[in-house]
């Protein structure tokens, strides 16, 4: 069993020394020397390619070391646990301001304009303004302070919607809850990045994702047990999801202060040993993943003069703004348009969001188990099956249950987050502040492309129909593709390059 084989104390002491390969031998042994203070009797070599059985499929702890299976254990009770749960108050609080609106925000307050564009313009700007510095701060500053801070702050601007009277106000106070909100999802998934291995990562990294989707669903259940508190209070039921979001958000928020472990180098977290912390160091040193490092004239010149942040960059620009109508309630709009009740409209579509789940979770296990650590053989099947259901919607004269199709199944493409950030961190391992600012960039100039294109595709006077944002969508799963098969070109030519410098 690789559990007992991998008990040592020295590397050249370990009984399969001989056999592991070349790079397993010295990256360990360089990490031994450099950290002769952390080999004990307790710590276990980690295979720089680790074994798998047929329980790796399941779960890929079940065929590592005892150790190391107690110490992934703890990692994830507590990284996933905040990383989710973090999400998912993000994600609720993105997507209320959906719900509210059909909801009776939009009647209340008069907007019957194109106001709901730009209510999501001004969250897309102040987020789009916050990513980038808040990841270049996060490898100065402990993420235990600065992300948990953030996540306070817009829990606490969010209930200030429910006071708001005007369109202007709610502008007001999404641009600032964006930018509170900018350092979470690149932050958290520069975080994994910094704990995990190959094998685990997209697993990881997706599971944090799919709690947006659950966000989504909780959301839709969430407006419907509120809207019957109409009038309690002297608020409107739109007005209670608003103050209902922060009472579930605070607790959330202020358990990261204790919680929450850094990144492995500098970690103080009170539920790691000493074995766990020199572990943690020593995973990351065998994936070749670099320790903190200062942002220099010389590493941007490195950063701007490789392919990996503008092929990146790229690929999430299409996948961000391939998937989600543009984050308008394009399920729910269509379906208010054809006479539901404020319950259906917002129970519905909870349905795609729980199809996306699923498939979130099929896209990180095929990818890690099936595909061997490929990324992109889920993204290309996310993009073809994104031009089947936006080409049906742009047809949008089709038979009933087509269209029920095509809105349900619409959003499994949003499912592949979790799979491009995990490819990013093994394309920039060897350098942590690219990886930082590489991630940080993919999303930030996502949202970019996401403050002005919906404006144009996405008009809300278009609604339900969105025939130039369905039409636009199938362009941009080809693209995506496209992108892909790039990528994976260019990464396997550098890796190849790699080899051939250390042979």
């Amino acid at each position: 069993m690789p559990a007992q084989d991998e008990q040592v104390v020295d590397v050249k002491a370990h009984p399969s020394y001989n056999t592991m390969d070349s790079d397993t031998k010295a990256v360990a042994a360089a990490y031994d020397r450099e950290n002769p203070g952390n080999s004990t009797d307790e710590e276990s070599i980690i295979a720089a390619k680790p074994k798998r059985t047929w329980r790796s499929y399941f779960w890929d702890t079940f065929d590592k070391s005892p150790e190391e299976r107690r110490f992934l254990f703890k990692l994830d009770a507590v990284i996933l646990s905040l990383a989710s749960l973090g999400y998912f108050i993000k994600y609720l609080d993105q997507v209320n301001i959906n719900s509210a609106f059909v909801s009776g925000m939009k009647e209340d307050l008069g907007l019957y304009g194109n106001q709901l564009n730009y209510i999501t313009a001004a969250w897309t700007v102040g987020y789009v303004i916050g990513e980038i510095p808040s990841n270049m701060i996060l490898t100065k500053v402990r993420p235990s302070i600065w992300i948990p801070s953030l996540e306070v702050l817009w829990s606490v601007l969010t209930i200030l919607l429910a006071k708001c009277q005007t369109a202007t106000q709610i502008y007001v106070l999404r641009f600032f809850i964006g930018l509170a909100e900018s350092a979470f999802y690149p932050g958290m998934q520069y975080v994994i990045g910094s704990w995990y291995r190959k094998d685990e990562l997209a697993k990881r990294s997706c599971i944090f994702h799919s709690s947006g989707a659950i966000g989504t669903m909780f959301s839709g259940y969430l407006i419907a047990a509120v809207y019957k508190l109409e009038g309690v209070g002297g608020f409107h039921g739109w007005q209670w999801l608003f103050i209902i979001n922060t009472v579930i958000s605070l607790p959330i928020a202020i358990s990261g202060f204790f919680l929450f472990p850094d990144v492995p180098e500098i970690t103080k977290a009170w539920w790691l040993t000493k074995e766990d912390i020199a572990m943690a160091n020593k995973r990351m040193a065998l994936e070749g993943r670099a320790k903190r490092g200062k942002y220099t004239k010389a590493k941007f010149k490195k950063i701007f003069s490789s392919w990996h942040i503008y092929a990146l960059v790229l690929l999430y620009i299409f996948f961000n703004n391939g998937t989600n109508y543009g984050s308008q309630p394009a399920f729910s709009l269509w379906l208010k348009s054809e006479g539901y009740d404020i319950t259906a409209i917002n129970t519905y579509p909870t349905i795609a969001s729980a199809v996306a789940v699923v498939f979130t979770y099929i896209y990180a296990w095929s990818s890690d188990s099936i595909f061997r650590g490929a990324r992109w053989p889920p993204m290309i099947f996310a993009g073809v099956f994104n031009i089947f259901t936006n080409t049906s919607l742009a047809v949008w004269n089709i038979p009933l249950g087509l269209k029920w199709t095509a809105y349900i199944l619409g959003n499994i493409g949003g499912g592949i987050s979790g799979l491009t950030f995990a490819w990013a961190h093994e394309i920039c391992g060897d350098d942590n502040e690219e990886r930082a600012f590489v991630t940080a960039s993919m999303n930030e100039l996502a949202y970019v492309v996401q403050a002005w294109l919906p404006l144009i595709i996405w008009q809300q006077v278009d609604s339900p129909q969105y025939h130039k944002g369905f039409v636009t969508m199938v362009f941009i799963a080809a693209a995506m593709i496209v992108t892909a098969f790039t990528i994976r070109f260019l990464h396997h030519r550098e890796v190849a390059r790699k080899r051939e410098l250390v042979v």
